[in-house]
């Protein structure tokens, strides 16, 4: 009796491994399947394209924001993101989605009222979603470009991934977000160009199909202005896919030289020397790796501010104080640019785990 009882619950634990064996090679096969890479220097048309042209004797102001998909107020932290308090406990995110709908709203629409206040002249915007599960469905980009009807724009998707079923208790599900850059003055073209990334298994799934969105902005003296909108990776054991994306970077820069360039967006590096500013009750996180102007082309420079933080720390809600800060976010900019001022916008990361950044500048004709 015993012996048979035994056998039968064997062959039940058989049959149930081979049914999950079967539903986990499903699932590995249909997200195998739907993954795939925007094409390289896909031409993005602009919307809404204004016909103004760009004065080079005028000043001008450019802000660059990460909205973290309208999830990260200050109670939010990300599955993602782990780290370590300065007494050695060990933290670790928890969620894969923002709370709910009317926080997505909510951050959404403060964000676009954070950097509309400087009545900026071109904008910047990174992990703007515009159809995911992990914002409820809330078209983000529609949103902005409801707002900031003077301006033209243009979006390059970056992270447009099948359902994840992970973490399976709060899964970010299905994801259709990008990149945008606005403008108030005439958009000559827009190209969306594509940059390395870590392609091993399962890590492809999980990080963005990374990209830089070039827009070209004709000018008075018949020079471009050349906005560059880019998103560098944070989550690659050793920083080697973020070298191979600087690299690809630099060969434009260095292609574009003579124009008036702009870089601007989330670099996911230090780029104001801030890695031990900003008093905290963490450790430094193992992502944080440092880019300083000896990194850059000749002719170009970084143009930041170090006045308050641009990135909170993920692993935990934020609390002023505890969370670890670093200035990652701002501009990069050629001889051709002068650089009048740069801030970092302080608003306490209440709509975001980054804070905005205005640049003003003039051109150098």
């Amino acid at each position: 009796m015993v012996r048979r009882i035994i056998k039968i619950t064997a062959r039940c634990l058989i049959i149930l491994l081979g049914f999950l064996l079967v539903v986990v090679g499903g699932y590995v096969g249909y997200i195998s399947v739907q993954y795939y890479r925007i094409n390289d220097e896909a031409i993005i048309v602009p919307e809404s394209n204004p016909t103004a042209l760009l004065d080079v004797s005028g000043e001008y102001v450019i802000t660059t924001y990460n909205i973290g998909f309208g999830a990260y107020d200050p109670e939010f932290s990300f599955f993602m993101d782990s780290g370590e308090m300065l007494t050695g406990e060990k933290t670790h995110g928890a969620s894969g989605k923002a709370k709910n709908l009317e926080v997505v709203n909510a951050n959404t629409n403060g964000a676009i009222a954070a950097v509309s206040a400087f009545d900026p002249d071109f904008l910047f915007f990174q992990e703007v979603d515009v159809e995911a599960d992990r914002s409820y469905d809330v078209d983000q980009l529609a949103a902005i470009r409801a707002h900031f009807t003077g301006h033209g724009s243009v979006f390059a998707g970056n992270f447009h991934s099948a359902y994840l079923f992970y973490p399976f208790h709060d899964p970010i599900g299905k994801t259709q977000s990008g990149i945008a850059s606005f403008s108030k003055y005439q958009i000559d073209s827009a190209v969306r160009h594509q940059l390395p990334i870590d392609d091993s298994f399962p890590a492809k799934f999980f990080d963005l199909d990374r990209c830089f969105l070039l827009t070209r902005i004709p000018t008075s003296d018949g020079t471009d202005l050349v906005l560059i909108n880019i998103h560098m990776s944070a989550y690659d054991a050793g920083g080697l896919v973020r070298q191979a994306q600087l690299a690809a970077l630099k060969l434009i820069l260095e292609a574009e030289k003579d124009n008036y360039v702009i870089v601007g967006g989330d670099f996911n590096h230090d780029i104001a020397g801030s890695i031990n500013l900003f008093p905290t009750e963490q450790k430094v996180p193992v992502w944080v790796y440092v880019l300083t102007e000896a990194d850059l082309p000749d002719g170009y420079r970084f143009a930041t501010a170090n006045n308050v933080g641009t990135c909170r720390s993920s692993d935990i809600p934020y609390v002023p104080g505890v969370n670890y800060q670093a200035v990652i976010d701002g501009f990069i900019v050629n001889e051709k640019i002068a650089t009048v001022a740069v801030t970092n916008i302080e608003n306490d990361y209440l709509y975001s785990d980054h804070n905005p950044v205005k640049l003003t500048f003039r051109l150098n004709g």
